[in-house]
């Protein structure tokens, strides 16, 4: 059993700025990332980010992945990460079994563990759901943006949120045509600067719209679509048919945190937060001490957030351990600042009343 002293579980904007934070104060981090790159979905992001200059403003998710990585680097062996490592159970005593390379089992034991293992994709329910050429679209910014892979010819996008609505324009730029984007809600819920560039490329946005079925035999070859009520029931007669090869699904996310629920974790579920998050203090500490959580996995928000909470979670992980910086005081509440301002406005209505609940 290898041990060591601080284990961030994920390489996302919130587990890598956990760990620099971390290591900035005096701990010893290592990082499991289950995949063979770390960044999370930064390396997936070739937009450019909101924000402000301290969330990197203006710089693309796979540029801020480069940025942070190389201030990884700076640290030497203070920070490791180990890829291609799924942390696979969370027991007592902060014992975490990984298996690495889908071939090697261990166990690390760690005297505090942050668990910043972001979210995964919601589905939709409709006939033939289940066909080849059925997408979330997180797989699709993977196979084109980190594979370079074209996912096929002719996309229905369903969903009209910022990631909808930006996959659908990096579609457009990879010459792949967006026959339309759908959404159940009367409006759309992307920023107008994103659905704008969408209008003027003659996407036409469909709101109050879900898929009614996905037709094919081996593969998707059609989708048909349909109108919604108030009560987002389908109304007959509203039918829309369109031969495409590629339907993207893009109806919001789920935070992932088996494995704090596994440790026995106070969970509870909190629809502002798009889930059953974990109970947790100012510090970002769960209910079990020593256990901390950053990023979507503590309730669904922008990279943005995901970072300016790893920092602070790495920072208050590290005071936790006896690594106390003498301007921790200030660091804190410029994190907690920050985060302020990301949750401003009736933008953040949602997540401000969300984190209340989920407060300890």
């Amino acid at each position: 059993m290898r041990e060591v002293e601080l284990l961030v579980i994920g390489s996302g904007p919130a587990g890598l700025c956990a760990a620099i934070s971390a290591a900035s104060s005096g701990a010893k981090v290592l990082v499991l990332e289950r995949n063979f790159k770390p960044g999370g979905q930064l390396i997936k992001q070739t937009h450019m980010f909101f924000g402000s200059e301290s969330q990197y403003a203006s710089h693309r998710g796979v540029d801020i992945a480069d940025i942070l990585l190389s201030k990884i680097k700076a640290y030497g062996d203070q920070i490791e990460i180990m890829l291609n490592a799924t942390a696979v159970g969370f027991y007592e005593d902060n014992v975490v079994t990984v298996l690495r390379d889908e071939k090697e089992y261990f166990k690390i034991k760690a005297r505090s563990i942050l668990c910043a293992t972001g979210a995964y994709e919601k589905s939709l329910a409709f006939p033939n759901n289940d066909l080849p050429g059925i997408y979330g679209a997180g797989a699709v910014q993977t196979l084109m943006n980190v594979y370079g892979i074209r996912p096929g010819d002719r996309v229905l996008m369903v969903g009209a949120g910022n990631i909808g609505v930006i996959v659908s324009y990096q579609l457009l730029q990879a010459g792949i045509q967006v026959v339309a984007v759908l959404d159940a809600a009367p409006r759309i819920g992307a920023y107008l600067v994103h659905a704008s560039k969408l209008a003027r490329m003659g996407v036409p946005i469909l709101t109050s719209h879900t898929v009614k079925e996905a037709i094919g035999t081996d593969c998707l070859e059609a989708a048909v679509v349909c109108e919604v009520d108030g009560k987002f029931q389908p109304i007959p007669g509203t039918e829309k048919r369109y031969d495409v090869d590629v339907m993207c699904i893009s109806v919001g996310l789920s935070p992932l945190n088996e494995l704090l629920a596994m440790r026995g974790v106070e969970m509870k579920y909190v629809p502002q937060l798009s889930g059953y998050v974990p109970m947790r203090t100012e510090s970002c500490e769960t209910s079990i001490p020593g256990i901390f959580v950053a990023g979507d996995a503590s309730g669904i928000e922008e990279a943005s957030s995901a970072m300016a909470e790893g920092y602070l979670a790495g920072l208050c992980a590290a005071a936790g351990l006896g690594h106390v910086p003498t301007d921790f005081e200030q660091r804190k509440q410029t994190y907690l600042k920050q985060l302020e301002d990301l949750r401003s406005g009736p933008v953040g209505d949602r997540i401000r009343a969300g984190m209340k609940i989920s407060q300890l």
